[in-house]
Order: C-alpha cells, then structure tokens, then sequence
C-alpha cells in the first residue's frame, strides 16, 4: 500500500483532530481572561458570601424552636381540615 492510502484510511480521524485542535484553541484566545470575569462578578460574590455568612451566623445565634409553629399548617396542607370538608358537602 502507498502511503497516501493509508493516510486515507484515517481522513475523519484527522478531520475530528482539526476540528478539536481549533475549538480548544479559539477558546483559549477568545474566552476572557479569569481576573477579567472575577472583576466583572466580584460584588455578586461578595453579596453571596455575606448572605451564607449571615445564614450560619443566624443559625447558631437563634435558640432551638421549641414547639412546633408550622405543624397547622403542615396538617392544612397535607390533609383536608373538617370544615373546609363540610363546605363542599353542604353546597
């Protein structure tokens, strides 16, 4: 065999190694720069850091509830209380 036929055996393979090499490239030259994206987002960083902050903070500072303020509403919602049941049936 000549050498040109078996290069044509792997003509996709080489299509696909092009095709790769230029989309990794590209990236790299046109995607910005990492200091350009985290000047560009660093207050929603720094918002979203304090918020986190403020939630652990809040969460070890707050006692533990002692009773259970949402289980009406938990009852509410998972089944249906008697008198919404009644004003169905009364209709």
């Amino acid at each position: 065999m000549d050498i040109p036929e078996k290069l044509l055996k792997f003509k996709y393979h080489f299509i696909f190694g092009a095709i790769i090499s230029l989309t990794i490239s590209s990236v790299f030259i046109i995607a910005p720069r990492f200091l350009t994206i985290l000047a560009y987002f660093w207050p929603l960083f720094l918002s979203t850091a304090l918020v986190l902050v403020a939630v652990v903070v809040l969460g070890r500072i707050s006692p533990p509830a002692v009773d259970k303020a949402g289980e009406g509403l938990l009852d509410y919602v998972a089944g249906q209380p008697e008198q919404f049941h009644e004003s169905f049936i009364s209709e």
